[in-house]
């Protein structure tokens, strides 16, 4: 699954939990096990955490630091994958609310 399909997988279930309640807190009881059930893969060992935000509170999430150079491919990912069209999309009202 390239980054893209990833991206817009991501994006329905998202979608999924915001009109489904049991579906959504499912997905932060164990993102994991709900990620995989979505057709996600996720890492052998690897445990995802699923937060929401509220009215009153927003997660900003650091990622690991890079070890070395990236390669094309991984700038592209970075640049072009994952949640980046969706903060990209919400940032101005997250910003909006937050800085008023």
């Amino acid at each position: 699954m390239t980054n893209e399909e990833q991206g817009q997988k991501l994006g329905q279930i998202i979608a999924k939990a915001w009109a489904d309640q049991v579906f959504k807190q499912r997905l932060l009881a164990d993102a994991t096990t709900v990620l995989k059930e979505e057709g996600l893969s996720v890492p052998e060992g690897m445990t995802v955490k699923a937060v929401e935000n509220t009215d009153k509170i927003f997660h900003m999430v650091i990622p690991t630091c890079p070890q070395g150079q990236l390669t094309e491919e991984q700038l592209d990912a970075v640049s072009a994958g994952g949640l980046a069209f969706i903060l990209n999309d919400l940032w101005p009202k997250i910003a909006d609310h937050l800085f008023g």
